[in-house]
């Protein structure tokens, strides 16, 4: 049977895999400390705190084994169910808790930059379209293209959302921001952002009209598993 060490450093650093978090997950669903699940699988004591506490790296058997201990499904431990529609997957998970997040948290979950939703108004309604952004100085950017719904909504209340979401776990994060979006046309602060920031927009063509959102207020959820520490 395959070890938790292949592919994986004994001395890297102790935080969950998605993987060791599914299984930590699971066997709390079933209501066994490690040992016990453990000692259920026929593995050694110390197995189940690796797989839980490190980014291990599993060969086949060892999740065919995993999966067989905690009477659940290789796919759930991979998180192939992570592409359903919310609601469909983490049936059997425990109800999960709620919690606010502070302002200065949000904006921890934020600093890594990512992809998010910027919402405002249009004659026929609102609108969401997503973007490629990073922060900087509490403040959001991102690039657009000259002509695009993006680059036009300048001196307009705008709101971004940005979450972070395991189906497989039924946990997340949500934040967001509102506030007020200009259009930058001042070159040094252009060359500034260039240097510092300079989201990378996934879609093609030229996207030379950078965008900034000045917030005013900023809020955030998360749902974790009761008894699990908040997914980050």
């Amino acid at each position: 049977m395959g070890t938790p060490q292949e592919g994986a450093s004994s001395t890297g650093p102790a935080h969950p895999g998605d993987i060791g978090r599914r299984v930590a997950q699971r066997r709390r669903e079933l209501g066994l400390t490690r040992e016990e699940a453990a000692a259920r699988g026929g593995l050694a004591p110390g197995y189940f705190e690796y797989v839980e506490t490190r980014p291990a790296v599993l060969q086949a058997d060892a999740l065919t084994r995993l999966a067989d201990t905690l009477r659940t499904s290789v796919a759930y431990l991979l998180g192939a169910d992570a592409g359903l529609p919310p609601g469909n997957a983490g049936a059997n998970a425990a109800p999960p808790t709620l919690e606010e997040l502070p302002a200065g948290e949000c904006w921890e979950r934020l600093s890594a930059a990512g992809v998010g939703r910027v919402v405002f108004s249009t004659p026929v309604g609102p609108e969401a379209v997503p973007v490629n952004f990073q922060t900087v100085e509490n403040e959001v950017v991102y690039r657009t293209a000259a002509g695009s719904v993006l680059a036009k909504v300048g001196g307009e209340p705008v709101a971004l959302e940005v979450d972070s979401i395991d189906y497989a776990l039924g946990e997340g994060w949500s934040v967001l921001l509102s506030g007020t979006a200009e259009l930058i046309d001042d070159p040094g602060t252009v060359r500034r952002l260039e240097e510092e920031a300079n989201p990378l927009p996934w879609a093609g063509g030229s996207r030379n009209v950078w965008v900034r959102i000045h917030i005013t207020r900023i809020s955030g959820r998360a749902t974790h598993a009761r008894g699990a520490p908040p997914s980050r």
